[in-house]
């Protein structure tokens, strides 16, 4: 079999992620020069190839615009068996690569606190007082719905929050995935199109692809979603459904204005519009943003959270807030999925949550981020990076990179060397989305990551 040329292995790339729906219908590829400049070759290498995809009927060029996927949606494959370092850069890449990293591997853009900084003492203390807990608690089933002692004490959390919650509206899950997922299930049909910020938690995409839903992205600014382009969206693809963060919001940490908020509930309201509100990052804020699900009084707005960044990962508990009718019938789905909730982590994670050192723990997790946040500006700013924004708050930075330079060949470069970094378009599908990282600040204070990092722009500097 002869050797594959690189146009051969550009168009094989292209159709795996047709085929991984990491390019749905419709979707527009990298621009012919982005495309080059990513894969360091000519421009007329990617014309070729596009070309000759275009002649296969899976893309097309619409003049003026770019080209844009045709072919019919691929039997869905969410990724391979393994993840290997030279598979492409896709919304399931830097959790694979994190979650399956060696001990000694540097994360700088994944998204969570390094272990020394969880509530370590109070998971030990709740491990304590369950093992002296009823044999039940440590062997049996629990309820769908979850236990109620944490539901009281959550449903009192929300209210401090002015989401005026009762237990019964109140579910626990497995996580704050799980939680978006029943919704999910519960309200969209394949074909729906739903929004999502651009840029936005990348496992959103996965996630919705999973659900075979029709992802419209819409610009994020720094007090929330681009307000125009939202009407404009709502208006051209009648979207089911809203996913996003008010707090802090991941990547860029920017907050939601009040102004904002306002307005996307209105337009919500007019275009009959569901919200998820993720407010998985709320215990990092120093000064609380505003809630969608305050405002609207969870009519058509869902909370959902978890404590997976904060107190442990491990303890796999999250939740949903939601209208009453609504938890009825999320409580069915869930029966019928997962059958019951996690017993004996609800029990450490409420135990964990009542210990007065909870308080203390957070405080001191924003303080370190605050500090963690001024040393990591510098040192990027020193390698030529920029921040979008300068955060108030929370853990993550969205960082332009030098021009000239690509986030996905970074990416690429610094792996080999034990760095995995969180490259722009996992998070976005803009233009300009190579030209951004995410760094987890909390995640940044060994020099090696900017050693690397800076080795990996030297050789890369455009002449």
């Amino acid at each position: 079999m002869p050797a594959l040329t690189r146009i051969d292995h550009l168009m094989q790339s292209v159709r795996e992620r047709i085929a991984a729906r990491t390019y749905p219908p419709g979707t527009r590829l990298p621009s012919v020069r982005a495309h080059a400049r990513s894969s360091g070759v000519s421009v007329s290498t990617i014309v070729e190839a596009y070309g000759r995809l275009a002649a296969e009927g899976l893309i097309e060029a619409r003049p003026g615009s770019g080209f844009y996927v045709t072919a019919p949606l691929a039997p869905l494959s969410l990724t391979a068996l393994e993840p290997a370092l030279d598979r492409d850069i896709d919304p399931l890449w830097i959790s694979r690569q994190s979650l399956e990293a060696d001990d000694d591997a540097l994360m700088p853009g994944c998204g969570w606190l390094p272990s020394d900084w969880m509530y370590e003492q109070g998971v030990r203390r709740g491990l304590r007082k369950a093992a002296r807990s009823a044999s039940q608690d440590l062997t049996d089933y629990g309820s769908p719905l979850g236990l109620e002692p944490l539901r009281q004490r959550l449903a009192r959390r929300l209210v401090q929050s002015d989401i005026e919650v009762g237990p019964h509206q109140i579910m626990l899950t497995d996580s704050g995935t799980q939680a978006i997922d029943l919704i999910c299930r519960f309200l969209l049909e394949a074909g729906d199109t739903v929004l999502v910020d651009d840029p936005c938690y990348f496992n959103f995409h996965a996630l919705l692809r999973a659900h075979r839903a029709n992802v419209v992205s819409v610009p994020y600014t720094h007090q929330g979603p681009d307000l125009t382009a939202f009407e404009a969206a709502l208006q051209q693809h009648k979207p089911r459904l809203y996913i996003s963060n008010s707090g802090i919001h991941n990547p860029t940490g920017a907050r939601l204005s009040a102004a904002t908020a306002h307005s996307v509930l209105a337009m919500a309201q007019r275009a009959d519009l569901y919200i998820i509100e993720d407010d998985i990052f709320g215990d990092l804020e120093t000064r609380p943003a505003t809630r969608l699900a305050a405002l609207d009084g969870l009519s058509r707005v869902v909370q959902i959270g978890s404590f997976s960044k904060t107190l442990s990962a491990s303890l796999r508990c999250g939740y949903i807030a939601a209208q009453a009718p609504w938890i009825e019938s999320l409580v069915d789905l869930r029966t019928a999925t997962s059958f019951s909730s996690n017993r004996l982590a609800s029990h450490i994670l409420n135990s964990a949550l009542g210990d007065s050192g909870y308080r203390k723990h957070l405080e001191h997790i924003r303080y370190r981020l605050s500090k963690a946040m001024d040393v990591t500006l510098t040192r990027l700013e020193q390698l030529g990076l920029s921040p979008w924004l300068r955060p108030r708050e929370g853990m993550f930075l969205w960082a332009r990179l030098p021009e000239g330079h690509d986030a996905l060949s970074l990416a690429r470069a610094c792996l080999p060397h034990g760095v995995i970094l969180a490259p722009g378009p996992v998070f976005s599908q803009a233009a300009d989305a190579a030209q951004f990282l995410r760094f987890n600040v909390a995640q940044c204070s060994d020099t090696r990551i900017f050693t690397v990092l800076k080795n990996a722009l030297d050789q890369a500097r455009p002449d």
